[in-house]
């Protein structure tokens, strides 16, 4: 699952070694931090420079869950786009290319 918020985009998968564990992924610094906050409850982020993601921690489905749920209500902006801070140019010009290839799909799609 791509998660992209405002501040953080991780990725979550199923811990292959841990059951009932979530493996979040996230490609720049800052990310799984912004994501989880206080959260965290302690997981480590590791960081892999050559792996496709760079920085990883594995938490407990409850913990990812109640993140998600935080970021749904901190949602007070009524356009996503604007909502990502210009000062953030790099996150802003590449959740537009993303913007930008679903805007594509579907305009095949339709």
């Amino acid at each position: 699952m791509w998660i992209f918020t405002n501040s953080a985009f991780v990725s979550a998968v199923r811990h292959r070694d841990q059951p009932g564990m979530l493996m979040i992924r996230a490609r720049l610094r800052g990310d799984l931090e912004r994501f989880f906050g206080a959260s965290i409850d302690g997981a480590a982020i590791t960081e892999t420079p050559r792996a496709d993601y760079r920085f990883r921690c594995v938490v407990t489905e409850q913990t990812f869950s109640a993140a998600l749920l935080r970021a749904a209500d901190a949602i007070d902006y009524p356009n996503f786009k604007s909502s990502i801070g210009h000062d953030d140019d790099f996150r802003h010009d590449s959740y537009m290319d993303v913007w930008s290839a679903m805007h594509r799909a579907q305009s095949k799609s339709a």
